[in-house]
């Protein structure tokens, strides 16, 4: 019992001192307003979903380029 309290104590300890941010905390923009991070891209396209600018294809055509697990967004 005692091994498994410490086990639970050390692995707390390492996620809290080694702790990395998300870099998708927080939405981000560029100088020129346009998004830079996946919070912000998501962000954006549900509002312009919501404003009929695009298809439900289109924005998820979107999504997965800029976001997907090769999106050249993510991690930003």
């Amino acid at each position: 019992m005692f091994k498994i309290l410490l086990g639970f104590a050390i692995g707390a300890i390492v996620v809290i001192f080694f702790n990395i941010p998300d870099p998708n905390f927080r939405p981000t923009y560029g100088d020129t307003g346009l998004p830079k991070n996946c919070r912000a891209i998501i962000q954006q396209n549900i509002d312009a979903y919501r404003a009929r600018e695009y298809t439900a294809d289109a924005i998820m055509a979107a999504l997965e380029r800029n976001c997907g697990i090769n999106g050249h967004s993510w991690g930003r």
